[in-house]
């Protein structure tokens, strides 16, 4: 087959797994914006104003209240607190332990697990057009040791694609790089005001009564 057909085809597979790649990995990385968004309270006095709403129908035993406050509210925090009120029979340090677990698997896993997805994309997508270079490369290379007169139009097509899919490779990094970096600094302010705000309920917690009434 005509190396020309062959680095023509193969270079359009290389930019649609290149445009491929590039959407996946801007996709997961707005989905785990939102994620990191959508699990946290925007600030510490916010988180703070909720807890604090908290304490008095815990230490009162009416957990009906509490666990209303928590059930219209998706985040984190008020998901955990209701989880440790739902479990308040078991042993204290078994719902510490619960909450925690829960806490690591359900929030942290599942966001550490869509980013993994992005890490791939920053390594695919620099070795996707790596690719393209090689492929280019051989294209220039093939018409050279033909021993027929070569268009130099020609070897540019090749050249050019070697270069192209290099460049789009790193545009494609380079940006899910500077995401992943800001997202890693958010997440661990959300674990910081979440692992905080759990010492706090817990504190009050350990001092609630384990049955409504008490």
């Amino acid at each position: 087959m005509d190396p020309t057909v062959i680095t023509y085809w193969v270079g359009n597979l290389i930019y649609l797994a290149l445009a491929a790649v590039a959407i996946w990995g801007a996709f997961c990385v707005i989905v785990v914006w939102r994620r990191v968004a959508q699990t946290r309270f925007r600030s510490e006095d916010e988180q703070l104003d909720f807890l604090e709403s908290l304490e008095q129908p815990l230490l009162s035993g009416d957990f009906v209240a509490v666990e209303e406050l928590c059930e219209a509210d998706s985040r984190a925090m008020p998901q955990l607190v209701h989880l440790a009120v739902s479990n308040r029979q078991i042993a204290y340090a078994k719902v510490r332990a619960l909450v925690t677990e829960r806490f690591q698997r359900d929030v942290l896993a599942d966001l550490e697990y869509r980013l993994s997805w992005v890490y791939t994309v920053i390594k695919t997508a620099p070795m996707l057009g790596l690719l393209g270079t090689v492929i280019g490369m051989m294209g220039a290379f093939a018409k050279l040791g033909s021993g027929k007169d070569v268009d130099p139009t020609q070897l540019a097509g090749d050249i050019m694609l070697a270069l192209i899919t290099t460049a789009l490779g790193l545009s494609i990094a380079i940006p899910l790089v500077l995401s992943t970096a800001s997202i890693s600094v958010r997440m661990r302010k959300m674990e910081d005001l979440i692992g905080g705000g759990l010492t706090r309920f817990f504190e009050v917690f350990k001092h609630a009564p384990r049955e409504a009434g008490e």
